[in-house]
């Protein structure tokens, strides 16, 4: 695709005024080809280019303003041609659009996709590692020859968190594309989505929903449809008019093989019902109805009660229990619909950001004998082991079709455990293997672990906790985390230092428990390990992001009693701080912090104590709580 064929737009920066809703259309006509490839390149990269190209048009055709234009929240006319405000709504459509599935333009019976290149997966490779506002810069940058600076300004126009450094990201791309063999302004033609090939679809499953499709289109041009919500046995249905809803999308068995990013949005759709016409819409119909007081319907924190934000996805369809079971996502939320003898019900959970283990296991249903989950295509081998005790083999787990036997829930309230072990396929990664707690929602918590701090060695990253002494730590903090409920994405057990205990009485492990939700909120807890292997000793719990990695520096303190019955006030304070102030009744200490960032000091007497701690770069930190 050559693209200094199209015509070039005047780089005028838009203006204040309003716009006429002729002049934006002109401006939209006349420069269709270009919008649509600018829309093409700024939206996700690693989905199916049939969805995209539609969304391209789609963000490009609604990009026309309704009541003219003008003002800090809309794109105002430019002086020119019209061109820099059209580019400037599209790009913002395109930046909200986080996930692909407009409901309009919609093609039926036929896929579309730009004609292939060689390096067109390159390219594709390279912008799926983008955000969406890198990709935008880039696009520009390509598109419309504009520098930096002038990108820079068109993304602060489009809304973009970041325009500068995603201006200097997206020229940093282009300098790569330039390396190829192709004149300037020239991209692969597998970018141009208004030069498109066709190809058929599923003819098989076309043909088994000829009559369904049929009956749907008739029922849909008449007239509304009135559905129910989600209606139980000998209650008076409550009904609305929506209209039927479109089937939901399916992915290839295989894409997730094919595909740098690996979450929800590849899974194939599985289960022994995912040809059940009738069930697949009660469940559609259900999420689409689901509101705030709807009976039967429930959403986690994270997620709201609903109807879906896009197009659907089915995930799975099928019988668990003797229940009938749909699994559905939008990219945004995960849905669970259900059929069984208390009558249908619905589950609304985030799904946003699911990734390799975020997005490895849903809960399909649970019972008294525990939780069946349905497995990523990606996940190689399944085991569950107990957290509390660390020392024994993970038990095997059977699986069948990717829907796992029974998994018993957490012993005790408020802890994490029993956990799946799971292990990815060598396509994913070699000897990965990560453990997912069950804490009550429709995805399992990631369990992670960071080890003590080495002196000669950067902070280190959280790792996945399924080594020995990740075992023991978490055998210990299972049942002090903060939080141990639906909503929560991640656990991470950080040891953020380890002390030698008086009168050579064993080591102490400080430990900071943290809960990361799916909305980006969390909550940390302060503890210590006891060296015998006990429960662990909560100290302190706070929300906000502490303990997360933007906020790596802590400070503890506990009070201690050594056989001999002598007492201790003992602290600890992560890698970075450099100096330590304790008051007690009896003494107050302003030192600098000692290499191993601990101190214990004997008798501190009754009372109140303060604990400060003072980091290299100036930071005042107070305990946790």
């Amino acid at each position: 695709m050559d693209l200094s064929t199209l015509p070039r737009p005047r780089l005028a920066a838009p203006g204040p005024g309003k716009g006429q809703l002729g002049f934006a259309e002109a401006a939209l006509v006349r420069h269709y080809r270009r919008l649509v490839c600018l829309a093409y390149l700024t939206l996700p990269a690693d989905r199916g280019r049939h969805a995209r190209v539609a969304a391209a048009h789609a963000a490009v055709q609604r990009s026309l303003p309704l009541f003219g234009s003008g003002g800090p929240t809309g794109a105002a006319e430019p002086e020119d041609d019209g061109y820099p405000a059209a580019r400037v709504r599209v790009l913002r459509a395109a930046l909200r659009r986080r996930r692909i599935g407009p409901p309009l333009p919609r093609v039926w019976g036929l896929r579309l996709f730009t004609p292939p290149d060689d390096e067109d997966a390159e390219l594709d490779a390279r912008l799926a590692e983008l955000t969406a506002e890198v990709r935008a810069g880039f696009a520009v940058q390509a598109l419309d020859g504009l520098d930096a600076a002038a990108t820079a300004e068109v993304l602060a126009w489009a809304g973009a968190a970041e325009p500068v450094a995603s201006a200097r990201a997206g020229a940093e791309l282009l300098a790569l594309v330039g390396t190829l063999d192709r004149p300037e302004g020239d991209l692969p033609p597998g970018y141009d989505a208004c030069s498109v090939h066709l190809r058929p679809g599923d003819l098989l499953r076309r043909r088994r929903r000829t009559v369904l499709l049929v009956a749907a289109a008739t029922a849909a041009a008449l007239s509304a449809t009135v559905v129910p919500a989600v209606d139980r046995p000998g209650e008076q249905r409550s009904s609305a008019t929506v209209t039927t809803p479109a089937p939901p999308e399916r992915r290839a068995d295989d894409l997730w093989r094919h595909t740098a990013r690996l979450d929800l949005a590849v899974w194939p759709a599985r289960g022994d019902r995912v040809d059940d016409a009738p069930l697949l819409e009660r469940a559609l119909t259900a999420w689409q109805r689901a509101a705030p007081g709807v009976p039967g319907v429930s959403a986690e924190p994270g997620s709201a009660a609903a109807g879906p934000a896009g197009a659907t996805q089915l995930l799975y369809a099928g019988g668990v229990d003797g229940a009938g079971t749909v699994l559905l996502t939008d990219g945004r939320t995960l849905a669970r619909y259900t059929e069984d003898g208390g009558g249908p019900a619905l589950a609304l959970g985030p799904a946003e950001d699911s990734d390799v283990t975020a997005g490895a296991a849903v809960v399909l249903r649970r019972g008294p004998g525990g939780a069946r989950y349905l497995l990523a295509p990606w996940v190689a081998a399944a085991a569950t082991r107990r957290l509390d005790r660390p020392d024994d083999a993970e038990r095997p787990l059977g699986t069948a079709a990717g829907v796992t036997d029974p998994v018993p829930g957490p012993a005790a309230a408020g802890c994490a455990g029993p956990v799946l072990q799971l292990r990815s396929d060598p396509v994913v990664a070699e000897q990965h293997a990560f453990l997912l707690a069950d804490l009550g929602g429709l995805t399992p918590a990631h369990l992670t672990w960071t080890p003590p701090p080495d002196a000669s060695a950067p902070a280190r990253p959280p790792r996945e906790a399924v080594g020995a002494q990740a075992l023991r730590r978490w055998a210990a903090g299972a049942c002090e985390v903060p939080e141990a409920g639906p909503g929560v994405r991640q656990l991470n057990l950080w040891e953020f230092a380890d002390q030698a205990l008086p009168q050579n009485a064993g080591e102490l492990a400080w430990v900071c428990l943290r809960a990361d939700h799916w909305d980006g909120s969390g909550s940390a807890a302060a503890a210590v390990l006891p060296p015998n292997g006990g429960r662990a000793v909560r100290l302190g719990r706070a929300e906000g992001r502490a303990c997360s990695r933007y906020e790596q520096d802590t400070v503890a303190q506990y009070r201690w009693r050594a056989p001999n019955g002598t007492e201790f006030l003992l602290v600890a304070a992560s890698r970075r701080v450099a100096r330590l102030t304790v008051g007690t009744a009896r003494r107050r200490i302003d030192q600098a912090a000692p290499p191993t960032r601990t101190l214990a000091l004997d008798n501190p007497g009754p009372g109140a104590t303060t604990v400060e701690a003072v980091t290299a770069m100036g930071t005042r930190l107070r305990p946790i709580g």
